[in-house]
């Protein structure tokens, strides 16, 4: 599972014994929790925010369990890993997928793969006149979708299936270091029905975890090629259509954001959404995250701002505990909004 160790190994290099091991497991799932939301930024590691939303605890802790045995990994106390340099060596042989960009992607990832999957499915049929096949998918929004495209798109409908095959292999073309059949082997077409992702795992001998990074790391580079050239790619380029936005924040946020908006303070807030005052903390934490405009000077002045900056760059440390004990004039809720803010800069 070496795509997946590289990823571990990463993730623990940057986290620098400051978080659990745990962090990374929910990142990898892109638990849309504070905590982790700020991680991604704080530790550089939102390429890898919810690439791996299916993998369980269970397997989890077992990958991890590996690691140790395998000697790539440390235990340095209360479910903290630092990498050892059996575990470096390991990293710096193995290269971190190139085209991961969960933060950007993770939302539409999935939507992204059952349209192209069905859309290969219906223009293979096309090409050879047969209506009668069972739809890959069964997402009625797929479908609808499809439906929209097909009325949409200049092409006459025999002429798709090769204008489809020539774009994705020029697509592909341009990428060296990935293997199109992690991918091609999942396609159903013409009275040729695609393998699961066990199947194709098993197929092409690879372990699953890797297979899954592996397809999930396609996925991405079709997403930013096809977006990015899509005066190219042009039928290709329907499969982006209404994908691609701004992340948004969580429902509860918005509604936070709205009473901020209208002048509410964070104490207000919490009393007239009945939620602790921690609650809407995290969500002010989103904002400075997540909304370009947002500024926190409010809320932590700009003297302190650059204390807190300089002990954390200083220090090398995003430990909101041990920045408190050298700036004890700022709250942990100011800290938090100023790495939040600026941290990853």
């Amino acid at each position: 599972m070496a795509r997946l160790a590289s990823i571990i190994l990463y993730c623990l290099t940057q986290l620098n014994g400051e978080r659990t091991i745990y962090s990374i497991f929910h990142l990898l799932n892109g638990k849309k929790s504070s905590q982790t939301i700020q991680d991604a930024h704080l530790f550089s590691l939102k390429n890898f925010f919810g690439v791996y939303e299916p993998l369980t605890r269970e397997s989890f802790e077992d990958i991890i369990q590996m690691m140790q045995e395998s000697e790539w990994i440390y235990n340095c106390g209360e479910q903290r890993f630092l990498p050892t340099p059996t575990g470096k060596s390991f990293l710096g042989n193995h290269p971190l997928p190139k085209y991961l960009n969960g933060w950007d992607h993770h939302s539409f990832t999935t939507q992204f793969w059952e349209r192209l999957s069905f859309f290969i499915q219906v223009t293979s049929n096309l090409v050879f006149q047969e209506s009668r096949y069972i739809p890959i998918q069964k997402n009625k929004h797929v479908h609808q979708w499809l439906k929209s495209v097909l009325r949409e798109v200049r092409v006459p409908r025999k002429e798709m299936g090769t204008i489809v095959y020539s774009e994705l292999v020029e697509c592909f073309d341009e990428a060296h270091d990935i293997d199109p059949s992690l991918l091609v082997f999942r396609l159903t077409g013409f009275q040729q029905i695609g393998l699961t992702a066990s199947q194709t795992a098993k197929r092409l001998q690879l372990d699953y975890h890797d297979y899954h990074i592996g397809f999930i790391n396609i996925l991405h580079y079709l997403i930013r090629n096809i977006n990015e050239k899509a005066n190219r790619f042009t039928v290709l380029a329907y499969l982006m259509q209404d994908l691609m936005q701004e992340n948004e924040l969580t429902f509860s946020s918005r509604k936070t954001q709205k009473l901020l908006n209208q002048g509410y303070s964070p104490e207000m807030i919490a009393n007239h959404r009945h939620l602790k005052l921690s609650t809407i903390e995290d969500h002010f934490v989103e904002f400075a995250l997540n909304v370009k405009d947002f500024s926190i000077d409010t809320f932590v002045d700009t003297e302190l701002q650059t204390k807190i900056l300089e002990i954390s760059k200083h220090s090398a440390t995003k430990k909101l505990k041990l920045i408190r004990e050298k700036v004890p004039a700022a709250t942990y809720f100011q800290i938090r909004l100023v790495l939040a803010k600026y941290g990853d800069r």
